[in-house]
């Protein structure tokens, strides 16, 4: 008798590898079921004391109207809740939400640029954090990210270490433990001296106003009346009847006092307990000094008092640094340092890697981040620009300032009640000189070993330090009063920051030579061409 041999059928289905496990989609923290709709109530309490004490007929029917705002939101948190699942698999991020309007959203994890972990206090009293991740260019809903709100604290901390390690895919299991993280190398600490620095900063003074607007409004509601309040209306009517020249200095004085007194609180409030840290990889790997930025560790800024925030940026996405010097907080001998890579907000705050501080410490910051030595980045000797540039610059400044000045006289000769604006303006002329002869003497730029550093600016002066390997293009600009000077705008184009970054005002031949050597060969294909302006990349 002889043995049958297997069919071929049952072979394959004997050696056939198991099916694929898919990754099981998860929801969010149930805690939010609580928290969703207290935040709503929260926001709708202002208009809820509206009602109840300026709203139409008796107190019982004025009360229905918040309960059923109250029933409303509860029933949307939980419909929220109920919607909203989300998955992370090796390749992409995905959040499914809605129900009446569905939406469907998907990041791939390579693409992914920053995580920002946001705490409002509503949500830190429960143990909760928002996930904001952030990815790079791509398709719409992949450049503005996802967010999760909100999730576990514990559960924020896994999806950022994992989500900015594109190494290996996220375990799916919830019950798994989280492995001890390496220590996490500390790069700077909040020092309350650098309170001085709040009221320098135009963003806190617009703060201030803001919530002045705010509390106005509010106030103006309710319908309350700030004239009828007695200590005002003393106040009001001795300032009525003092010489004009003492109101406005009192009015002055106490605007100056509320804004510096607001600056410190959002300071306080936006900074504590600041740290900036470097994480290593999952292996605890660190570069070492003095080697290129790129590498697998994770920048961490951490801050905030009501508000806890942290935000994260991939070392292997980061691209240069910024520091940026507005005019306030320039003559206070202040600065703020930014990282430029790609994912960050570009508001104020987008990619602060520190409070306005000293300038040496923004340098300093500068320095640890990118492990440069500060002369080789934004500390870097720079070069002047030409002569050309300050006739350019000056002019800029002063011909606006001319036609106004002109303006002002023949208005004071057309309208005698206002012969004294004419010469009054002439204060605008030597301002306007100053401020030409600043923006020139902030021009510079400079090619060292790994970077391009780059400043400009007078009302707001940026020192750019960008990694010439993360240059990806060249765009070259000549107005006509440039081209007769001879003089020419490089910017540098990068997937990171603002996108691209301009060398302003430098020799046209120099301009040519800059880019060449910032990017060997790329311009090889374009030196040829006689075109005043075009873009290469």
């Amino acid at each position: 008798m002889t043995e049958q041999a297997p069919f071929p059928q049952q072979a394959s289905m004997t050696d056939a590898a198991p099916p694929a496990v898919q990754t099981p989609w998860r929801r969010l923290d149930k805690r939010m079921l609580v928290v969703s709709p207290l935040g709503s109530a929260v926001r709708l309490l202002p208009v809820a004391v509206i009602l109840l004490f300026t709203g139409q007929g008796d107190v019982t029917t004025r009360l229905w109207i918040p309960l059923v705002f109250a029933v409303l939101v509860v029933i949307a948190g939980v419909a929220r809740w109920r919607t909203t699942r989300y998955r992370i698999t090796a390749e992409r991020v995905e959040l499914h939400s809605g129900w009446l309007r569905k939406q469907r959203r998907s990041v791939p994890r390579d693409r992914i640029r920053s995580v920002d972990l946001t705490a409002r206090l509503l949500h830190r009293a429960f143990g909760l954090s928002v996930v904001q991740v952030s990815a790079g260019s791509g398709a719409v809903l992949e450049q503005s990210g996802l967010s999760l709100d909100a999730v576990s604290k514990a559960e924020a901390e896994r999806l950022r270490r994992e989500l900015l390690d594109h190494r290996s895919p996220v375990a799916p299991d919830p019950a798994q433990q989280t492995p001890q993280a390496p220590p996490a190398e500390e790069l700077a600490g909040l020092q309350w001296s650098w309170l001085r620095f709040a009221p320098l900063t135009f963003s806190s003074l617009a703060g201030v106003g803001a919530v002045g607007a705010a509390v106005f409004n509010l106030v103006d509601d309710l319908g309350v009346d700030p004239r009828d309040i007695g200590v005002i209306e003393d106040a009001t009517d001795r300032l009525a009847t003092a010489p004009i020249w003492l109101g406005v200095a009192v009015v002055g004085v106490g605007l100056l006092v509320t804004a510096v007194v607001g600056a410190l609180i959002l300071f306080a409030e936006r900074w504590y307990d600041y740290r900036l840290t470097r994480e290593p990889s999952r292996d605890g790997a660190l570069p070492a000094a003095g080697t290129p930025v790129v590498g697998t560790g994770t920048l961490r800024v951490k801050r905030g008092l009501l508000t806890r925030r942290s935000l994260s940026v991939a070392e292997q996405r980061l691209r240069g640094t910024e520091i940026v010097e507005p005019l306030l907080l320039r003559a206070g001998r202040g600065a703020q340092c930014r990282a430029l890579s790609t994912g960050l907000a570009r508001d104020g705050q987008g990619g602060a890697l520190q409070p306005p501080a000293p300038r040496a410490e923004a340098h300093r910051v500068a320095s640890a981040v990118l492990r440069e030595h500060p002369a080789q980045i934004t500390g870097a000797p720079l070069r002047a620009h030409p002569r050309a540039a300050l006739v350019r610059r000056m002019s800029r400044a002063l011909v606006p300032v001319v036609v106004l000045v002109a303006g002002a006289f023949l208005l004071g000769w057309a309208v005698p009640a206002v012969a004294w604006l004419g010469p009054a303006s002439l204060v605008l002329l030597p301002l306007a000189a100053l401020l030409g002869l600043d923006r020139y003497r902030n021009l510079g730029h400079e090619l060292t070993a790994r970077y391009l550093v780059a400043r400009q600016g007078s009302l707001q002066r940026q020192t750019v330090a960008l990694q010439r390997a993360g240059v990806i293009g060249w765009t070259f600009r000549q107005s006509i009063f440039q081209r007769r000077s001879g003089l020419v705008a490089v910017e540098a184009i990068t997937a990171a920051g603002a996108g691209g970054y301009t060398v302003l005002d430098v020799a046209a031949p120099d301009g040519v030579a800059l880019a060449d050597a910032a990017t060997p060969h790329l311009l090889t294909p374009f030196l040829a061409r006689p075109n005043a302006e075009h873009r290469a990349g």
